[in-house]
């Protein structure tokens, strides 16, 4: 009979055998199936987040900021250097020869939390005309857009998700005056999270002359580096310019960073805790399938073969531990809505995303937890002494 003969036939044996001791393989299967389940809804939190905030962006588009700001909220320009700034070659033009630039503003707002008495910070974006053409993505979806001089805005779609009081016609406080909600938006990304007005109104009431960034379509994404190096080298002018893309994934950085260690450090505290119970399994297992592996090993059956079905058993238990895991966290928390404070202290609302990738980790650090903890039983049960394990 070959080896891989053996194998098989050791292997089908086994397999057979796991019914007979379903309470031992069931604490492989959940030890496993939480581990991966809490370490992919952990990285799902990460990967919505950085979808939402790397979906913002457009390729042939930058954002203009004033020189070491971290965000929008930070950043100020006057209106001498936003002036500048659109004048500069490599802006696109629109058909009425004017710059493709919005000279944007970012206050920071309160609006009421469902059910608490606290409220939560949300940005309210002050944008020119031109910026609605900027965002190929906008759609009205309810009401009607503000208007210019009025104190109206528009709420974006995952802001009016988050937050109560976010309803058509509703009116929030805002510097003692009054703001009149008229329409719904959405933009994709961290847009989504925002309030929209007309910027010469926030200004005024904001009493803000400049603006917080200026948002830009180059006429070709490769003149980036020359429009970055030109408007640096302009000693009229203190600004950090960087491509729409690489703005917002900057604002999510730090945060998708430290959910990744805390996903790592958890996943390890229960790693080694479902490695104790894999071990204590096939150990189980091993002992109490001595006599039959010693009869098998006297019928000529070498010791690969066992080793072989020994990790075979220790693999399917923990894959089918990781698929559990996994299917338990897609289920509870994929498309599952929250909001978490983005760059600038201002809440942005997202939804956790448990994609393929993170299925594929979650399955092979099951099948890692599964080969550690199957070796050592599985070389124990090839050097068992023949008459040793017939007179087991």
């Amino acid at each position: 009979m070959s080896r891989l003969t053996q194998i098989r036939e050791i292997t089908l044996m086994n397999l057979r055998s796991i019914p007979e001791r379903l309470a031992p393989s069931l604490v492989i299967v959940v030890g496993i199936a939480g581990v991966v389940g809490v370490l992919v809804a952990l990285l799902s939190m990460s990967a919505g987040l950085g979808q939402t905030l790397g979906s913002t962006g457009e390729p042939d588009q930058v954002v203009a900021s004033r020189g070491g700001s971290q965000g929008e909220i930070s950043s100020f320009l006057a209106v001498a250097s936003m002036t500048l700034v659109k004048q500069d070659p490599a802006i696109a033009r629109g058909p009425d020869g004017l710059p493709l630039a919005s000279g944007e503003l970012i206050v920071i707002t309160e609006v009421p939390r469902p059910g608490q008495d606290t409220g939560a910070n949300v940005s309210l974006r002050g944008i020119e005309p031109v910026g609605l053409a900027l965002r190929p993505k906008f759609r009205l979806l309810q009401g009607r857009m503000f208007r210019p001089g009025v104190q109206e805005i528009i709420v974006g779609v995952g802001a009016a998700r988050q937050f109560s009081g976010l309803e058509l016609g509703r009116e929030l406080r805002f510097r003692g005056g009054r703001w009149t909600i008229v329409g719904h938006f959405e933009s994709g990304g961290a847009y989504d999270s925002e309030l929209w007005t007309d910027r010469e109104t926030a200004q005024g009431a904001f009493s803000r002359p400049g603006v917080s960034s200026i948002l830009a379509r180059l006429k070709d994404p490769s003149l980036l580096p020359a429009v970055e190096a030109r408007l640096k080298a302009d000693p009229q002018l203190d600004v950090d310019v960087r491509s729409q893309d690489a703005f917002f994934a900057g604002q999510s950085g730090n945060l998708t960073a430290t959910i990744g260690v805390l996903a790592g450090i958890v996943a390890a505290i229960m790693g080694v805790g479902a490695v104790f119970g894999a071990l204590n399994t096939m150990y189980s297992a091993v002992s109490a399938r001595t006599k039959e592996i010693g009869t098998l090993r006297a019928l000529g059956f070498g010791a690969a073969p066992v080793v072989a079905s020994v990790m075979a058993e220790a693999l399917l238990l923990s894959l089918l531990g990781g698929a559990l895991g996994a299917a338990l966290a897609y289920f509870a928390f994929n498309g599952y809505a929250v909001s978490t404070l983005g760059g600038g202290f201002t809440q942005v609302a997202f939804e956790f995303a448990v994609t393929p990738q993170l299925v594929m980790s979650g399955l092979v650090i099951a099948l890692g937890i599964g080969f550690v903890g199957g070796l050592a039983p599985a070389l124990r049960a090839a050097r068992l002494p023949v008459t040793a394990a017939l007179r087991g």
